[in-house]
Order: structure tokens, then C-alpha cells, then sequence
């Protein structure tokens, strides 16, 4: 209890579990629809975009400002993925793989030629524990944001989640409502990179909404569920994590899984 105690105490990890916590729930809550539209990969092929601004931040000796300069590149290869994705000649999954294969050979080409000093497997795998004071407001002021864009349109992205032509009879922008799922994810993944790395950060996206359908039949039902999920998941394997000296970001993702095995279990069990 002393060393939990003593891990608890401390600042930074006061700070890291405020700002896993609430990227975590941006995550889960973003990746229902996105699971839902079977367009939940985004989230890996913005993370590799994100990989490539990173290096291009690092090889302009600007890591300082590598948030600032990721967010805008992300954001853009977003809009790029749905206009992409929405044309008949490109489907969505292989728009998301021309682009984060193409980003991700950019971001390493750049870190080679320009010989940065960078520790590749921390932008990779990502440590919430190292996230520093400056970048811990600024994703707790974005992940307050997202919370609020998405409380205000849950209702019309419910309707575009389920039924897009109707949607649009309706009156509802069902382009604004995609855009907007587009711009959130970018921006989340974007922050959450820290926490996650390039490499893991879609499992926050895509774990917590799969284990919530295990066991819940209404949208909203899963979105709360997912969300207490994706928090408690990111608390126990961050506290998981600092006993078993492992790393922060995959640990979390084995909790992910092993939440999902729990509740696949408990939904079989209910359905008879």
C-alpha cells in the first residue's frame, strides 16, 4: 500500500493519469460511431500521420512544438481520408492504408536523413509518464472540448451512426456530422500519441466500444459503457504498468483485451 501510496503522491503521475483518463474517454466515446461505420481504423492511419509530423517537428529542431504542428497535418489528412474514401474509384480501408504507409515511410525517411537523437520507440509506444506539464493543459483543454462537440451533437450522430439516408431526408448535414467524427478523431489521436505511441494508440479507439457490445444492445448503453471501460482500463494497466515495471502503453492495451475477453464471456453467459 506504501508504494501505491508513494505512486499516487507524486505529480507527474497525478498529471499523466488526469490527462490518460479523459483522452481515453475521448477515445472510447469517439470510436462507437466509428466502430459502428466500420471506419475504425482511422485511428491507425491518422496515428501514422501523426508519426510523420512528429519527425518532420523533430528534423526542424522543433519538438518543443510538435503537438502544435500535428494537430493542423492530422486534422488535414483527415478531411483527405473522407474525400477520398467518398469517391468511387477508393474505399475507405484502402485510403487509410495508402496513407499511413505513405506517412510512415515519410516520418522514418526524414528521422534517418536528418539523424536526430530521437528514441523511435517512445514515439512508437508512447509514455503517458513523460508528458510534460505545457502538453498536459493544452490535451486536457482539447479532451474538455471534444467531450463538449461531442455531448452537443450526440443526438445527429446517433441518427448518422444508424441510418445516413434517413438522416439526410431529415435535414440533418449527415457531410458536416462525418467531418466532425473526422476532425474529433484526428485531434484525439493526435493527443492521445503521447500515451499510446503511433503504433497502439487505434486500440483506445477500437477496444473499449467492442467489449461495451458485448453486453449492451442500445447506443447509449455503449457509449457509457465504453467509457467506463476505456477509463478503467487506462487506470489499472497505467497502475499495473508502475508495480510490474512494463510499459505503460501496452499495458493498458492488455487490459483493453482482457476487459473484452471478461464481457464476451458475461454476453454468452446472458444470452444463454
Amino acid at each position: 500500500m506504501s508504494v501505491l501510496a508513494t505512486f499516487f503522491s507524486l505529480d507527474f503521475v497525478q498529471r499523466a493519469l488526469l490527462v490518460g483518463s479523459l483522452i481515453s474517454l475521448c477515445a472510447a466515446l469517439l470510436g462507437v460511431p466509428l466502430v459502428l461505420k466500420r471506419y475504425s481504423m482511422i485511428g491507425d492511419g491518422l496515428s501514422h500521420v501523426g508519426f510523420a509530423a512528429l519527425a518532420i517537428a523533430a528534423a526542424l529542431n522543433a519538438t518543443d512544438a510538435a503537438l502544435y504542428i500535428s494537430i493542423p497535418v492530422v486534422v488535414l489528412a483527415a478531411f483527405l481520408l473522407l474525400r477520398i474514401s467518398e469517391s468511387s474509384h477508393v474505399k475507405g480501408d484502402a485510403a487509410i492504408g495508402v496513407i499511413a504507409t505513405l506517412a510512415l515511410a515519410i516520418g522514418y525517411i526524414v528521422m534517418y536523413r536528418a539523424g536526430t537523437n530521437i528514441d523511435v520507440s517512445n514515439y512508437m509506444f508512447g509514455n503517458i509518464f513523460t508528458i510534460r506539464t505545457a502538453d498536459a493543459w493544452l490535451s486536457i483543454g482539447i479532451a474538455a472540448a471534444l467531450l463538449c462537440c461531442f455531448v452537443l451533437f450526440y443526438r445527429r450522430l446517433f441518427a448518422v451512426t444508424f441510418d445516413e439516408t434517413f438522416s439526410r431526408a431529415i435535414g440533418v448535414k449527415t457531410g458536416l456530422c462525418k467531418t466532425l467524427i473526422a476532425v474529433l478523431t484526428a485531434v484525439t489521436v493526435v493527443i492521445g500519441m503521447r500515451m499510446m505511441g503511433t503504433l497502439l494508440i487505434s486500440a483506445l479507439i477500437i477496444f473499449p466500444a467492442l467489449t461495451a457490445m458485448r453486453v449492451c444492445n442500445s447506443f447509449r448503453g455503449v457509449v457509457f459503457t465504453a467509457a467506463g471501460v476505456a477509463v478503467g482500463c487506462f487506470f489499472v494497466g497505467a497502475v499495473a504498468a508502475h508495480l510490474l515495471n512494463f510499459p505503460a502503453g501496452s499495458t493498458v492495451v492488455v487490459t483493453n483485451g482482457i476487459a473484452f475477453a471478461l464481457f464476451s464471456v458475461v454476453g454468452r453467459c446472458r444470452r444463454g
